[in-house]
């Protein structure tokens, strides 16, 4: 749902920018509260994952396929503050180094795949795992429902920012209705992808899952007739953040570096209904178009297996770089800047 420069006019990309700009701000100040020195480095993870996932495009209609947003699946992970700040990484990543998303639709796209993902997703996913049993399944459940519902919601804000300042004159109706249409299928992928993912760490290590912090209640012990909190259990053997980190790292790079040139070559939902309704009319080139990775390829390889996969490695890398330093940097803030009470 990469939104191209040209679909939304100069104002109101501005005006969706200072949003933008205030969501990171917003979200660089919580996401002090949510990292330690466990989970900074697993944030960074989050964000090169997603990356990695974003290149894997499945179908989902006739012509058409869908791709992880991945708001629901950073926030469940890290927490919503980090959530949107891990987005934020991936959209500046793909837009400056791939020309993928227009640089002047850079705040429509944190808005719409960070922000509203990761609120509705957060949002829903809590009110779930408070009605629901306290137990691993119920969080897999919540993450599922939560992912799938967060994708027709990113659809439908933007076709509120469309309706606010769209180039051309399609009407509003007929976009919200193709758009919401092919996303509820693409929701479906989101989830499944957001459920599984969530359960492989939750079976790993269920202390570094957000989400799942308070899943259970303290075991107590009953001492001279007074209950009292026993000692905390150990992580599971073979479970260490370093693992599970190392472990990340090189499914994101398979994932990238190979899984992704068997992807569904189709158009995403955005662009189906870009080409179908003529809201691409007015598109215009990206400004990155020149990059040596524009289109996720590196210029000078001619073989497109390696080119692509090329491309994915370098684009996780980074990512993972950028990503891992800008928390860490939020992390050390907060160790050395602790909050008043």
């Amino acid at each position: 749902m990469h939104v191209p420069d040209g679909f939304i006019n100069a104002p109101v990309s501005a005006a969706a920018g200072v949003v933008a700009a205030g969501a990171v701000a917003v979200s660089l100040r919580g996401a002090r509260r949510e990292l330690d020195e466990r989970t900074a480095p697993l944030a960074g993870l989050v964000a090169a994952f997603i990356f990695a996932v974003q290149m894997l495009n499945f179908p989902v209609a006739a012509g058409t396929s869908g791709h992880l947003l991945g708001g629901a699946l950073a926030a469940i992970l890290v927490g919503p503050w980090t959530g949107v700040l891990c987005i934020a990484v991936v959209l500046l990543m793909q837009g400056i180094l791939f020309a993928d998303g227009g640089l002047t639709a850079l705040g429509v796209n944190i808005t719409v795949m960070g922000v509203v993902t990761v609120v509705v997703a957060y949002g829903l996913f809590r009110g779930l795992v408070l009605v629901l049993p306290r137990t691993r399944r119920s969080v897999t459940v919540a993450s599922f429902v939560a992912a799938l519902v967060s994708v027709p919601a990113a659809a439908a804000a933007f076709t509120l920012i469309y309706a606010i300042g769209g180039t051309t004159d399609v009407p509003v109706p007929k976009v919200l209705t193709a758009m919401v249409g092919v996303h509820v299928l693409i929701g479906i992928g989101e989830a499944v992808i957001t459920m599984l993912t969530v359960g492989a760490v939750i079976a790993v290590r269920p202390d570094l899952v957000h989400g799942a912090r308070g899943l259970t209640a303290p075991l107590k012990l009953r001492v001279d007739g007074e209950l009292v909190d026993a000692a905390p259990a150990a992580p599971a053997a073979g479970g260490s953040p370093r693992k599970l980190w190392i472990g990340g790292v090189v499914t994101a790079l398979v994932l990238a570096g190979f899984v992704s040139f068997y992807a569904s070559a189709s158009p995403d939902g955005l662009e189906k209904v870009a080409a179908d309704k003529g809201i691409d009319a007015k598109a215009e080139d990206h400004a990155a178009a020149d990059s040596p990775l524009a289109d996720y390829g590196v210029k000078g390889i001619e073989a497109p297996r390696l080119s692509g996969g090329l491309a994915g490695v370098i684009g996780v890398g980074t990512t993972l770089a950028v990503g891992t330093g800008a928390f860490w940097v939020v992390r050390r803030r907060r160790a050395a800047a602790p909050e008043s009470v």
